[in-house]
């Protein structure tokens, strides 16, 4: 029997109550779209996952490839921070070590390079599905729970405690008040790895602007524009690095902002035209590295405009191919429904909100210790992930915490039916 699909009211182009049959064998039956919106759906999100069914206002597919690509990015960020020490002599903490003929500095360079663009993209694509399924009074109350509210109690716990061990791993003078002082004002300085919570706030904010002016996704090869577009706030960005530059102020870089508003706006309309993820889009990772390597060299070697203007380009050509070609390989590799990859999914929240934390004085340690440099980052990796992992298992995900982070579990009875229809659990199953 065929599923009926009713798709909620969408001032993004869409018309108002529109009812459309899917079948799995017959795809869209066209007679059964009354205001002949036919270019709209007609690439309706993704044909081959699970069936969405908005008739009670309750339910949506949950895109399990997208969602494992989103928990893969945030525990990047694990890897990421965990080899700064042999990479970042600013960083604080130091490894004895450090040098650029080790591996980390490409690693850092090539996680750095696309790991929020493909963030921001997912989150824009799970914003426009919110939006069309609750309406823009539900976005921003979901966003300011799941996001919002994260960031806020964060600033006042895992800022100050990010800062305080950056101030004594640094040895910086330490009284009384200095505890005080960084907890009452540590975020006004900085958020620290938070930042994108914050940034995150401000590209909904914006999209429900963009949103409320009537702007419309009729037009697709305007929003294909988008993807060159970020050339223009790359050529602007200052920092000697591969990818973006950082922007962990509440007063927000505008040119970090913009660059990654695109991928944001990108990913919002993905899911508005339709667009289906297609295996092929795996053949996009072929080019990474030479574009990677070649595009490093203009980076790092050469000191010119031309060459300034090259390194973005190949930059910008990394980010996108990068963002394509995973989506593509987590659609052959996690595109089932699989509970591991969910919980580890809705973990990853969690995990990342910690992480550096640990990482500090983990790092420290394997400075003293002064072990194989690839043991210590590889311990540092598994040991920080594991305790934040039991920590998340026994005091977090049963506890207002989970359902602060990730919303309210379905009993674990009902979890058959209603893992494959509930969308993603969280902002950050959405948008983390």
């Amino acid at each position: 029997m065929d599923d009926i699909v009713r798709a909620a009211p969408l001032t993004l182009g869409v018309e108002y109550g529109q009812t459309v049959w899917k079948s799995r064998s017959n795809g869209f039956r066209k007679k059964c779209l009354p205001f002949g919106v036919i270019d709209h759906l007609a690439f309706w999100p993704f044909l081959d996952n699970e069936i969405l069914r908005f008739t009670d206002g309750s339910e949506m597919t949950r895109f399990h490839e997208l969602d494992a690509l989103r928990a893969f990015a945030m525990l990047l960020g694990v890897v990421l921070h965990a080899s700064m020490f042999l990479v970042w002599r600013e960083w604080p903490v130091v490894a004895k070590e450090i040098s650029p003929d080790l591996p980390y500095d490409d690693i850092v360079h090539a996680i750095h390079g696309f790991r929020m663009p493909v963030f921001f993209l997912l989150s824009g694509f799970f914003t426009a599905m919110l939006w069309q399924r609750r309406g823009r009074k539900e976005l921003v109350n979901h966003r300011l729970r799941r996001v919002g509210l994260p960031l806020v109690i964060g600033a006042f716990t895992i800022v100050p405690i990010h800062v305080l061990w950056i101030v004594y791993l640094k040895g910086d003078e330490i009284t009384l008040l200095t505890p005080f002082w960084i907890l009452a004002f540590g975020w006004i300085y900085g958020l620290q790895h938070l930042w994108f919570l914050w940034m995150l706030l401000l590209l909904v904010g914006l999209f429900i602007g963009v949103s409320s002016l009537g702007i419309k996704f009729t037009h697709r090869w305007l929003w294909w524009t988008l993807i060159p577009l970020v050339l223009v706030p790359q050529l602007m960005m200052k920092e000697y690095t591969w990818g973006p530059d950082t922007a962990s102020h509440i007063i927000v870089n505008p040119i970090v902002l913009g660059y990654y508003l695109f991928f944001f706006l990108f990913g919002a309309f993905m899911f508005h035209s339709g667009m289906s993820i297609d295996r092929r889009w795996i053949f996009a990772l072929l080019p990474v590295i030479p574009i990677f390597y070649v595009g490093r060299i203009f980076e790092f070697t050469a000191d010119s405009l031309g060459a300034h203007i090259a390194s973005s380009v190949f930059q910008v050509m990394y980010a996108w191919a990068m963002c394509f070609g995973t989506m593509g390989c987590f659609k052959i590799v996690a595109s089932a429904n699989r509970p591991w990859v969910r919980y580890l999914s809705d973990a990853s929240y969690w995990i990342y909100l910690w992480h550096v934390a640990l990482i500090f004085p983990a790092q420290a340690l394997a400075v003293r210790i002064n072990w194989n440099v690839h043991l210590e980052v590889m311990l540092i990796i598994v040991a920080v992930t594991a305790v934040l992992l039991a920590v998340y298992q026994l005091a977090v995900r049963h506890t207002w915490i989970g359902t602060l982070l990730n919303g309210r579990r379905v009993r674990r009875e009902e979890e058959g039916e209603d893992q494959s229809r509930a969308g993603p659990s969280t902002p950050v199953a959405l948008e983390k």
